[in-house]
């Protein structure tokens, strides 16, 4: 393991900046959250995007969320074929071990994932459909939705709505999972869809009834 290596100063340097103040100001709420475990109330699925900061979104404080990220905030199909599936793993452990009332799929703007899907879809990305591509075959989870967008014209129109169909095609495939389905239909477990504007900050929520994006 000598490839490994010691810190970046600059990071060594905010770490020891937060245990004297954020930390320190709060080491009462911490050492509870350590010695209660966690009891999120949901779990929020997003983008790997670092300009994608969900819980300043929501104000959201340690222990508050039981986030997942990945490539353009998408859940695959239920599958048991025996294979690691690490967000089915995530989602499986929030809803059957820590019983989240809520799950928020959080799609955003200018999102790569979205992106790559296009040209990969357009045929205008052959890189990504090699077999060897872990980010394309990812990405082909999102291709029924690209499906529903291929015939809007303009290029930008059709990428802001494939942005959108990241949050409804994970929908979909959750209620494929049957611990999901199961929880939805008693009512125990709620699904929320939500696209994010990164520069205007402005948010919108999926309408099941209207299927489109609303503003909050």
């Amino acid at each position: 393991m000598d490839h490994v290596r010691p810190l970046p100063s600059y990071l060594v340097q905010r770490y020891h900046g937060w245990r004297a103040t954020g930390y320190a100001e709060n080491q009462a709420w911490y050492r509870h959250l350590a010695e209660q475990g966690q009891h999120p109330r949901a779990m929020v699925i997003s983008c790997c995007d670092s300009r994608v900061h969900v819980t300043s979104i929501f104000g959201a404080d340690q222990g508050e969320f039981f986030i997942h990220r990945n490539i353009a905030n998408l859940v695959p199909p239920y599958e048991t074929d025996g294979g690691q599936h690490g967000t089915s793993a995530a989602v499986e452990f929030a809803v059957t071990a820590l019983k989240v009332a809520h799950i928020l799929v959080i799609g955003h703007s200018a999102c790569g994932g979205a992106k790559g899907c296009q040209k990969m879809c357009s045929g205008q990305a052959p890189e990504l459909e090699q077999k060897t591509s872990f980010v394309g075959r990812w990405l082909e989870i999102l291709r029924p939705g690209y499906e529903r967008v291929k015939d809007v014209d303009d290029e930008a129109a059709q990428l802001d709505a494939l942005e959108r169909q990241t949050v409804v095609v994970s929908l979909e495939n959750l209620m494929s999972f049957p611990f999901v389905s199961e929880r939805v239909a008693s009512g125990s477990l709620s699904l929320h869809g939500l696209w994010h504007d990164i520069g205007s900050g402005k948010l919108e929520q999926y309408d099941a009834l209207r299927d489109s994006f609303v503003q909050l």
